[in-house]
C-alpha cells in the first residue's frame, strides 16, 4: 500500500517538522538561560507540565487519526470526513476545559507540584505557565487538523506550517528576552501567539473541499455519537497512558526540584538537548499511525505487520547516525548557553547516558507502541505504560534519586528502567500478534 517513495513523502516533511520543533525548544533554553538559573529551572519546571498537556491533546488527535485513516484506508470517505470534523470539535472543547482549569488552579497545581523551590523560580514558573494555557484551545486545534493532514500522507503541510508556527517562536523569542528583557514573559508570549496563527491556518486548511479528507463546519457544530464514541475508545485509553507517563514525568521533575537550581537547570538543558537523537523516531511515531491504520482499515493485516518492522529499522538506524552526531557536536553545543561548570557538567553525563539508553530502546518503547496502537489495540497499551511508569519511572526515581541518594543520576537511571520495561512488554504484545485481532472502525 506504500511505496518507498510514498514513505519518503510521508516521513521527511515530519522529520523537518520534528527538527523545527527540536530547535526551537534548544533555542528557547538557550535564551531564558541569559535570564539566570532562577527563569530557566522555572521554564523548565513548567516545561514538564506543559508536555503533559501538549500528549493529553495529542492522545485525542491520534485517536481521531486512527479512526480517520482507517475509514480512509476502507473508501468510506464519507465517514472518514465526519470523523475528521468531529475530531476538531473534541479536540477544541477538551483543550478549552483544560485551559480554564490551569489559567483558574495555576498557583495550586504549580504550588503542589514544586512547592518547594524558591520563591523566584515559582515566580518564573506560575508566569510562564498561566500565558502558555492560554494557548491550549489553538493548539488542540491545530493537534487535530494536523492529524488529518497526516491520515492523508499531505505532510507536507503540517511541514510549512510549523515553519512558520516555529519562525514566530524565535523571532519573538529573541525580541522578548534580548530587546524588552522581558524574562519568562519574552519566551511565553511568542508561544502563545505563534499557536493562534498556525491554529487558525491549519483549521482553515481543512476546509478545502478539493482534500481526500475535509472538515465541514456544519459538522463541527454537531454531535455524532458513534463517531465520537469510535474516537473516544481509542483517544482515552491512549490519553490515560500519555496523560499518567508524563503525569510521572512531572512527579519525577517535582524530586529533582528537592536537589536544588543546579540539578533543575541541569535537567532542563539536558532534556532540551536530548530532543536531537529521538527526532526521527518522533517523526515516525506519527507516521506510524498513518501507515498502519490505513492498512488495518483495508484489512491488510500483512502489510501493517510489514510496515512496522521497516518503520522500526528506519528508527533505529537513524537513533545510531544521531548518536555519534551528538557526541561529536557536545562541545560545540554547550558553546551556545551559559552555564555554570557544575551544570554543563552535569548535563554531559545526562546527554550522553540518556542517548545511549535511546539507541537500544526508545524505538521499541514508542514506535512499535504506536504501531500496536493504530491498530485500534489501545487497552494492552494504557495497562503496559501505566505499570511501567507507576513501578519504574517514578517508583525507581524515588529509590535511586531520595532513598540511595544518586540524586539527578538516580532519576534518570530510573527512566532507562522504564524504557527496558515497555520495551519487552511491547515486544511480547507484537510477536502474539493478538494486536492483530482489533480494528477500531
Amino acid at each position: 500500500m506504500f511505496s518507498n517513495k510514498d514513505l519518503k513523502k510521508l516521513l521527511i516533511p515530519l522529520v523537518v517538522e520534528q527538527i523545527l520543533v527540536m530547535v526551537v525548544g534548544i533555542a528557547d533554553t538557550m535564551m531564558i538561560s541569559y535570564a539566570g538559573e532562577a527563569a530557566i529551572s522555572g521554564v523548565s519546571l513548567v516545561d514538564m507540565v506543559n508536555n503533559l498537556l501538549i500528549f493529553l491533546l495529542a492522545a485525542i488527535a491520534t485517536g481521531g487519526a486512527v479512526v480517520v485513516s482507517q475509514y480512509f484506508g476502507n473508501k468510506d470517505h464519507t465517514r472518514a470526513n465526519y470523523s475528521a470534523s468531529q475530531l476538531v470539535t473534541l479536540s477544541v472543547l477538551i483543550a478549552t476545559g483544560i485551559m480554564f482549569i490551569c489559567v483558574v488552579f495555576s498557583d495550586e497545581l504549580l504550588g503542589l507540584l514544586f512547592g518547594s523551590v524558591s520563591a523566584e523560580v515559582m515566580e518564573s514558573a506560575v508566569t510562564y505557565f498561566v500565558i502558555c494555557s492560554f494557548s491550549l484551545p489553538f493548539l488542540g486545534l491545530y493537534n487535530s487538523s494536523a492529524a488529518l493532514f497526516r491520515s492523508m500522507n499531505k505532510t507536507h503541510v503540517t511541514m510549512y506550517v510549523s515553519l512558520l508556527m516555529n519562525l514566530i517562536n524565535v523571532v519573538g523569542n529573541a525580541i522578548g528576552v534580548f530587546v524588552l528583557h522581558a524574562g519568562v514573559v519574552g519566551v511565553a508570549v511568542p508561544t502563545l501567539i505563534s499557536r493562534v496563527v498556525v491554529g487558525l491556518l491549519m483549521f482553515y486548511f481543512t476546509l478545502n473541499k478539493k482534500n481526500q479528507i475535509f472538515v465541514r463546519l456544519k459538522q463541527v457544530f454537531s454531535w455524532n455519537t458513534d463517531l465520537v464514541k469510535r474516537i473516544l475508545a481509542i483517544a482515552v485509553p491512549n490519553g490515560i497512558e500519555n496523560g499518567l507517563f508524563y503525569l510521572g514525568k512531572v512527579m519525577v521533575t517535582s524530586i529533582i526540584a528537592l536537589f536544588g537550581t543546579t540539578q533543575i537547570a541541569a535537567n532542563g538543558v539536558s532534556n532540551s538537548i536530548n530532543q536531537i537523537v529521538p527526532v526521527v523516531v518522533n517523526a515516525v511515531n506519527l507516521g506510524i499511525v498513518t501507515v498502519v491504520g490505513r492498512c488495518v482499515g483495508a484489512n491488510e493485516y500483512d502489510q501493517a505487520d510489514y510496515y512496522i518492522k521497516k518503520l522500526m529499522k528506519v528508527s533505529y538506524a537513524a537513533t545510531a547516525v544521531l548518536n555519534v552526531i551528538v557526541f561529536l557536536a557536545l562541545p560545540l553545543i554547550f558553546k551556545f548557553y551559559s552555564l555554570s561548570p557544575d551544570v554543563e557538567r552535569m548535563c554531559y553525563i545526562l546527554i550522553i547516558s540518556h542517548n545511549f539508553m535511546a539507541l537500544l530502546l526508545h524505538p521499541t518503547s514508542f514506535v512499535l507502541a504506536n504501531g500496536i496502537r493504530a491498530a485500534g489495540d489501545v487497552t494492552f497499551t494504557m495497562y503496559a505504560g501505566i505499570f511501567s511508569m507507576i513501578f519504574f519511572r517514578l517508583g525507581a526515581a524515588v529509590l535511586f534519586g531520595i532513598v540511595l541518594n544518586f540524586g539527578i543520576f538516580g532519576v534518570w537511571m530510573a527512566m532507562g528502567f522504564d524504557w527496558l520495561c515497555r520495551s519487552t512488554l511491547f515486544l511480547y504484545r507484537y510477536r502474539s500478534s493478538k494486536w492483530a485481532e482489533y480494528k477500531a472502525i
